[in-house]
């Protein structure tokens, strides 16, 4: 049978299931079948007659899931009135600027489209809780104020753009009675330890949505998950990654709705794109000098001889100042202070026995970092302001907890932080403490923001599904060759620049 031929037939068989599956009354079944549609036609072989299989594309898995929804070609009418726009600023003062050039940006988009108005929020400024990133918490609020007025309510990063007649074009599809979840599909390619290999035996089974290209949640969704939160949290104390554990809970082991995949929500311009995305890494400017970036390596005697020379063979050469910190003196590394490292480097970043530099870096001995894509980042905040910058994770964070930066990633403070960290007498409760918790819990009782950048990894490459070409750090060196990732990922082609 021709490659052409065998694709035809399981397209058929999956339009009979679909037709099956449109004809039963209940819409689980219908769903099973779908589901079953986008992975291959493998599934079909025996119905098809023929053993050979193909990969169904993720157009024609999109075109099934509007054959099984015919309700998506029977427009809702929803107007810009019934959306809520939640951008997901951060309180930082350049991403507060950030997030209001795009609310006014939208606001001005809609006033001369002439079809009503959204609400347009910014995250930050809903409450003075610093965990209110990780949506959950404040779903009741957006349940209570706007849940009887609004159908659909559409998330966003400060730097999505949206295309609001496009984006009308995709909510009328969906019936707004119904529980809807909408977004860019992401799905892991292997088993992935951020998401606790979650669907190790097919990490691919479940998908999630990629927060640069926007996700929408429809009303009856969210209040359901509002009074859902109440009585069932998520199991988990700690938010890791955001998307895939908002997606894991809306999915409620298969009994809340999958992720419906929008194509019109993009990252990259394309045609009859709703959203798209201009970068994580914003040009802000020159780069910071790399004399204004004090670097301080964490390290211990047992890894002196396999982690530091990777270092040196790598990143290292692109630090203006640069430290180890170790528990134990080896003459070919420089070492101060011991066990407590952490606390150790903040108090002498402070000392004149170290050149005055704007922002301190803390990294492990296993981190991979390119530090000139780090002096282009940092160009875009105020050295005089406390900030503290990173990958952001949060513990406890629907019971008052806090969130922090992850100490594999890189931790980057400022020396205003540094200096409110110190004086405020903050100190770790015990020498194997994670160090990076403690921290976020200090610079969260000092009310100092965790500002978040997913340009900083606390895991491999391998365990990030999503486009990772302006990484900032990876960390771990578990069955990979570090020199390969760094040269892969980390390393840019141009000459280093020698501010």
């Amino acid at each position: 049978m021709s490659h052409r031929n065998a694709v035809n037939g399981c397209r058929l068989v999956a339009v009979l299931l679909l037709l099956l599956g449109a004809s039963a009354g209940d819409k689980h079944i219908r769903r099973a079948h779908v589901s079953a549609a986008p992975d291959s036609c493998c599934d079909y072989a025996s119905s098809c007659g023929s053993a050979v299989c193909v990969r169904l594309n993720e157009n024609l898995f999109d075109s099934l899931q509007a054959a099984e929804h015919p309700e998506h070609t029977a427009h809702s009418s929803v107007g810009l009135d019934k959306v809520v726009l939640v951008i997901q600023s951060q309180r930082n003062s350049f991403h507060a600027r950030r997030g209001g050039q795009r609310k006014a940006e939208v606001l001005k988009q809609a006033a001369e489209l002439g079809q009503g108005v959204p609400v347009v929020l910014l995250l930050h400024e809903l409450s003075e809780y610093e965990g209110d990133w990780s949506i959950l918490p404040v779903l009741p609020y957006l349940s209570a104020n706007y849940g009887q007025s609004a159908s659909w309510f559409f998330f966003i990063e400060e730097e999505t753009s949206v295309v609001l007649p496009a984006l009308l074009q995709v909510l009328q599809r969906y019936q707004v009675q119904e529980e809807w979840f909408l977004g860019k599909r992401l799905q892991d390619n292997e088993a992935s330890i951020i998401h606790h290999y979650a669907f190790s035996e097919d990490p691919s089974s479940f998908s999630y949505p990629d927060p640069a290209a926007g996700w929408a949640l429809s009303t009856p969704l969210l209040q359901r998950l509002t009074e859902r939160i109440q009585h069932e949290p998520p199991k988990s104390d700690f938010t890791i990654d955001l998307k895939h554990e908002i997606a894991l809970y809306i999915w409620e082991d298969g009994n809340g709705p999958k992720l419906t995949a929008v194509p019109e929500f993009c990252t990259e311009t394309k045609d009859n794109c709703a959203t798209t995305f201009a970068s994580y890494l914003p040009n802000c400017g020159d780069p910071v000098s790399k004399n204004d970036v004090f670097v301080a390596v964490k390290t211990c005697q047992k890894f002196h001889s396999e982690r530091v020379p990777i270092v040196k063979a790598t990143w290292e050469k692109d630090a203006g100042f640069l430290e180890y910190y170790s528990d134990v003196t080896d003459a070919s590394i420089p070492t101060i202070r011991h066990c407590g490292k952490t606390f150790a480097i903040l108090r002498q970043f402070l000392s004149k026995a170290l050149p005055k530099a704007d922002w301190l870096l803390i990294v492990d001995d296993d981190t991979l970092i390119s530090l000139p894509r780090l002096r282009r980042l940092l160009r875009c905040y105020d050295p005089k302001e406390a900030v503290s910058l990173g990958e952001r994770y949060g513990y406890s964070l629907l019971q008052n907890g806090y969130s922090y930066t992850t100490g594999g990633g890189g931790m980057v403070l400022s020396r205003v932080a540094v200096s409110k960290l110190v004086s405020s007498g903050c100190h770790c409760y015990s020498d194997d403490a994670p160090d990076d918790m403690v921290l976020g819990r200090c610079i969260t009782s000092l009310g100092v923001p965790i500002t978040h950048s997913p340009l900083f990894h606390q895991a491999q490459p391998y365990d990030y599904s999503e486009t990772l070409e302006q990484a900032i750090s990876f960390h771990k060196h578990w069955n990979i060759d570090p020199v390969v990732v760094y040269k892969h990922w980390l390393q840019d082609t141009h000459p280093r620049d020698e501010l």
